[in-house]
């Protein structure tokens, strides 16, 4: 089945003609064959869209297509041989087309937008908590500051490409000229040497939000190259990398802290105190009997959650640590602890060993 043509235009039933001329501008500027040479997809997608625009901009064709659909095609319902079907351009080819659209061979220049442009920045843990702002070098092609007129161009006459023959052959080729624009800048321009644009280097204000996380982008409308011949900016696209901490690991909104404690704190249980990403010290107890290898959770201490003004948590990852370099004294108070010990305070040991023999034993 045939795809609806305001479908394939991104358009809703009843768009207007401007809003048909729009649609079918930008899209045939996309999938122009001349822009993606070798991508059959885009060929076919151009030839879809070149096939709805004939129908929609014709106001007889448009009124027939709206009460019957795709039935109106059929039979020459458009008009017989000069009618439009979904396998070819129609009556008037796709030159009609290209030039009812961007003017080609009378009216304006054909404008081109310009390209995007990339940035990567990297930022350390503290800065994506935070948020931060500053100043780029950024160069590009901008609009040339001199008033251009244009007329059409003295090598292809205004159709943008040039044919050469050679026997039985002919071949065509963009305009080197006009880059298949079919238009040229009146006179000479000392500044951009006809071509538009110039080359312009500025420092570009970014502003990166807290809560940023690597492979975020940011985008900054109309801040990429110039357009050819008046055309629209490009965007620029500013890619974040964060850093590893030294104390911190990241696990999306958490951020995880590894603590060491004595073994005693560990046994006894206790306070203790641990730093946050907004380099401040938070007060944490420690319960009795606390295990290495324990998490506990700080609520609200995490990271900067992106446009939203809550935060994650942190995670505290507890160590006992085991003391080295002992005294003699200090060897002679363990040793009379661990006789001490009874079996209900080892149980997790005792258990382990009883899981050993069992498994030699088997």
């Amino acid at each position: 089945m045939a795809d609806d043509f305001y479908n394939t235009l991104g358009l809703s039933k009843g768009a207007s003609d401007s809003e048909i001329k729009s649609a079918y501008r930008k899209m045939a500027m996309k999938y122009h064959p001349d822009r993606n040479q070798g991508k059959p997809d885009a060929e076919k997608k151009f030839k879809e869209v070149s096939n709805a625009y004939e129908v929609l901009k014709d106001p007889q064709k448009k009124q027939a297509y709206d009460q019957y659909g795709h039935a109106a095609l059929e039979q020459g319902g458009m008009g017989g041989a000069g009618g439009f079907g979904q396998q070819g351009f129609g009556g008037g080819g796709f030159s009609d087309i290209f030039e009812d659209i961007f003017g080609m061979g009378g009216g304006g220049p054909q404008e081109s937008r310009g390209d995007d442009l990339r940035y990567d920045v990297s930022i350390d843990l503290e800065e994506a908590f935070n948020g931060k702002s500053f100043e780029a070098p950024i160069s590009k092609m901008a609009t040339c500051p001199e008033k251009h007129s244009y007329r059409s161009c003295s090598t292809c006459d205004g159709y943008g490409k040039v044919r050469t023959q050679s026997g039985f052959f002919s071949m065509e080729r963009t305009c080197g000229r006009c880059s298949g624009s079919g238009q040229e800048i009146k006179g000479k321009c000392s500044k951009c040497s006809n071509t538009g644009r110039v080359k312009e280097n500025k420092k570009l204000k970014i502003k990166i939000p807290a809560g940023i996380e690597t492979g975020n982008r940011i985008r900054m409308t109309g801040e990429g190259e110039a357009g050819e011949l008046g055309g629209t900016n490009g965007d620029l696209y500013v890619f974040i990398n964060v850093t590893s901490h030294k104390i911190f690991e990241r696990d999306k909104n958490n951020i995880i802290c590894d603590v060491a404690i004595p073994f005693t704190t560990a046994a006894l249980g206790g306070s203790i105190e641990v730093p946050t990403i907004e380099k401040k010290m938070v007060s944490i107890n420690i319960p009795q009997g606390m295990q290495s290898g324990h998490k506990l959770r700080v609520k609200g201490k995490g990271m900067s959650i992106l446009r939203n003004d809550s935060r994650g948590d942190m995670i505290i990852r507890v160590h006992a640590e085991t003391p080295v370099n002992l005294s003699k004294d200090q060897k002679e108070l363990l040793s009379k602890f661990n006789e001490s010990l009874v079996k209900e305070n080892s149980k997790m040991t005792e258990g382990f060993f009883d899981k050993v023999k069992k498994m030699f034993k088997s």
